[in-house]
C-alpha cells in the first residue's frame, strides 16, 4: 500500500478516526481509501453493487475496511451506519458518473446523484459526531460558460442530464451548510484518471487497452473537446486535505474549490501522448459521434492554492506514466491468469 506524500501531521489528524467513504468501488474511491488506510483511518464504505476489479477488491484493501451494502438512497440504512459507526468524517464520492448513461438514463442518474446527495446530507444533520463532510461536484456542474477558466464563481448551469444532476447535488450541498450549518464543502474537479479505471469508453483507459493490444486507438468525438484532466492520486490527496482544513476552520463550511492542473488538452493531445509514452505508432480512429458534451472547459485552481495551501502532487506526465504502468501490470496480470486457468484444459486435450 502506497503511503506517499503523507505527513506525520495529517497521520495525527485521521489516526483511528471513523471515515463514511460514498462510491468506494469507483475509480477515486479506491485510491481514496488507501490514502485513508495509509493515513490510519477506521473506515467504513458503502457499496451497492460489488466490483470485482475495482480497486477497492484488492485484498490489501478490501480486508481492512468495513464493508456495508446498500443504495446511497436508503435513508434509514445511511443514518444507521453514521449512527453505529460513529462516523466522523463522510467523503461523499457515490454517483453516475457516465456522461452517456445519463443521457440515455436520466432518472436513475437524477435519483442517484441529487437525491441520493440530499439523502446523505439529511442523515448527516441528525448525526451530531459527523464534523466534516466533503462532497464530490465536478467541474460538470458549470455547464458551458462563456468565460474560461472557471472559477468558483462561475454559476452552476448544467443544461444536459449528468451536468444538471451535479448542479443540483452542488447546490443541495451548498444548502445544508447555508441553512442548517452542517460542516460540508464541495470538489469541483476536472476528468478523472489513474489506474483502476475499468471504464474503456473513457479516452484514457480505452486508449492504453487498445495499444496494449495492437489496435488503433478510438476517439468518440472529433478529437478537438479540451478538458481539465485531474490525476487520481491528486483527488484522492485533496478530498483529504480539504477536510483536515476544514477541521480547523468553519470558514470553509458551505464553500466550494476548484482542484486541477490547470493545463487544457483536447482529446487528441491526450491520445498523442499516450501513444508517444508507449511508444506507439498507431493512427487513432475518429468517430465522431459525441453528442450532449461540452466542447471547452478547464478550471482554476487559484482559491484552493490560496485558501487551503494545496498543490498537486503530480504533474500531467507523471500521472499518465504511472496510470500507463498500472494498467501494463494489470493486462500482464490478467493475461497469465487466463493462461493458467487455460493450460490444464489444453494439456487433457
Amino acid at each position: 500500500m502506497s503511503v506517499m506524500n503523507i505527513t506525520p501531521e495529517q497521520r495525527s489528524f485521521w489516526q483511528d478516526r471513523p471515515v463514511l467513504v460514498t462510491g468506494g468501488t469507483g475509480l477515486v474511491g479506491g485510491w481514496l481509501v488507501e490514502r485513508l488506510l495509509g493515513l490510519g483511518a477506521d473506515v467504513v464504505c458503502l457499496v451497492r453493487d460489488w466490483v470485482p476489479q475495482a480497486k477497492l477488491a484488492e485484498p490489501v484493501l478490501k480486508n481492512q475496511v468495513r464493508i456495508v451494502w446498500g443504495d446511497i438512497c436508503d435513508s434509514e440504512l445511511l443514518e444507521r451506519i453514521l449512527g453505529e459507526y460513529e462516523i466522523e468524517s463522510v467523503i461523499h464520492l457515490a454517483a453516475q458518473t457516465i456522461v452517456g448513461v445519463a443521457n440515455r438514463n436520466p432518472s436513475s442518474t437524477f435519483e442517484t446523484n441529487i437525491a441520493g446527495t440530499w439523502r446523505l446530507l439529511e442523515a448527516c444533520r441528525r448525526s451530531p459526531k459527523v464534523s466534516q463532510i466533503v462532497v464530490a461536484s465536478s467541474d460538470k456542474a458549470y455547464g458551458e460558460a462563456k468565460h474560461l477558466p472557471y472559477d468558483e464563481a462561475t454559476p452552476l448551469a448544467g443544461n444536459h442530464p449528468y451536468d444538471v444532476s451535479k448542479s443540483c447535488s452542488d447546490l443541495i450541498a451548498q444548502t445544508y451548510a447555508n441553512s442548517y450549518g452542517l460542516p460540508v464543502a464541495i470538489t469541483r474537479c476536472g476528468n478523472f484518471f489513474g489506474g483502476g479505471d475499468l471504464n474503456w469508453n473513457r479516452i484514457i483507459p480505452g486508449t492504453i487497452r487498445s495499444i496494449f493490444r495492437g489496435e488503433r486507438p478510438v476517439i468518440r468525438s472529433d478529437g478537438t473537446f479540451i478538458r481539465d484532466y485531474f490525476f487520481v492520486e491528486d483527488g484522492a490527496a485533496a478530498y483529504t486535505h480539504l477536510a483536515e482544513q476544514m477541521a480547523s476552520n468553519c470558514e470553509l463550511h458551505g464553500q466550494a474549490f476548484n482542484f486541477s492542473n490547470e493545463i487544457q488538452l483536447t482529446v487528441l493531445d491526450v491520445v498523442t501522448k499516450v501513444l508517444d509514452l508507449m511508444e506507439s505508432n498507431l493512427d487513432p480512429v475518429v468517430l465522431n459521434e459525441a453528442s450532449n458534451e461540452i466542447p471547452h472547459q478547464y478550471l482554476s485552481a487559484q482559491k484552493a492554492r490560496d485558501s487551503l495551501g494545496w498543490r498537486p502532487l503530480y504533474s500531467f506526465e507523471e500521472g499518465l506514466s504511472r496510470t500507463i504502468a498500472w494498467y501494463i501490470q494489470f493486462f500482464e496480470t490478467v493475461m497469465k491468469t487466463r493462461s493458467q486457468r487455460v493450460g490444464p484444459a489444453q494439456k487433457v486435450a
